[in-house]
């Protein structure tokens, strides 16, 4: 076997080629993680949301939303889902379901799995379905997956319609409408005689929120949208962009692009909490949460 795919023990993921596959020499490649996770204040900070788009994910998060995270390689979608996971209840069990372990919760009941490759015998191989399947039999009040790219798909619909609320992943996708269609052609990897409209009834009622994240020409990372799943009509799942980021024509002096974000007519104090700082909502949010939820 001339690839190997494993991981350092500081978490960094190792990749190495040799030949004949690797035609001039050796290839290893190790993607090292940064050992302190981003939190949603530096992610303010440096321009890829606003303070109001974080109060709102804070308040999504606290209140038990599935979320969907999408976005290109690079795009910061497991920065962003590290993030979010800061607001989770510590009173709640947490399951987390990986490749390649990244995720850094701080909750004080986490429960981490991991998928395992075959031997050199070809068997023993733990895929991310398998971990899906097993972790609903753990009892969990939310599974995180942290990358959704197969089979596994259709179960953890399934985990999201019954009643394990508060769900998060991530996949790639270049926008919303095209992350709904990559959830269909996954779940049609699972069983391919579900007809589409049925396949699209599931992920509508499963998914409540899509937020799009991209890594822009210039290097800098956006949420580009934060989009809500409204239901189906005429056999289309209905979307509406809550949040989106309108790039300008023209460049800063730097060679930055600029640009604005757009809130497309929130007007309820249940989802944007006004002139509050976001690192100091903790008693407000729980209030806030507590009447609309």
């Amino acid at each position: 076997m001339p690839l190997v795919d494993s991981r350092l023990p500081d978490g960094s993921r190792l990749n190495v080629v040799v030949a004949p596959i690797a035609l001039d020499g050796t290839s290893m490649s190790i993607r090292k993680f940064s050992k302190s996770k981003r939190s949603l204040q530096e992610l303010v900070e440096f321009g890829s949301m606003t303070l109001e788009m974080a109060n709102f994910l804070i308040i999504a998060a606290r209140s038990r939303i599935n979320i969907i995270i999408s976005g290109g390689t690079g795009s910061g979608k497991t920065t962003l889902l590290n993030a979010l996971s800061a607001y989770i209840s510590p009173d709640e069990r947490i399951l987390t379901l990986e490749d390649t372990a990244e995720l850094r919760l701080a909750q004080p009941h986490v429960v981490r799995l991991e998928t395992r490759l075959a031997g050199v015998e070809h068997t023993g191989e733990i895929n991310m379905q398998d971990l899906v399947i097993n972790a609903l039999r753990m009892r969990p009040e939310r599974i995180i997956v942290g990358e959704c790219r197969g089979a596994e798909a259709f179960q953890m619909l399934q985990a999201m319609n019954t009643g394990h609320d508060g769900s998060m992943s991530t996949l790639h996708a270049n926008s919303p409408r095209d992350a709904t269609a990559r959830l269909e052609s996954m779940v049609m990897m699972a069983s391919a005689a579900l007809p589409l409209e049925a396949i699209r009834r599931n992920i509508a009622s499963a998914v409540n929120i899509i937020i799009q994240v991209s890594r822009l020409n210039d290097g800098s990372r956006k949420i580009m949208n934060i989009t809500e799943l409204m239901g189906m009509e005429s056999g289309q799942i209905v979307m509406q962009d809550i949040f989106s980021y309108k790039p300008s024509k023209h460049r800063d002096a730097n060679g930055k692009i600029v640009g604005e974000f757009i809130c497309h007519g929130l007007n309820s104090r249940s989802i944007v909490v006004e002139n509050a700082n976001v690192f100091n909502l903790a008693e407000e949010l729980k209030q806030i949460v507590g009447e609309h939820s």
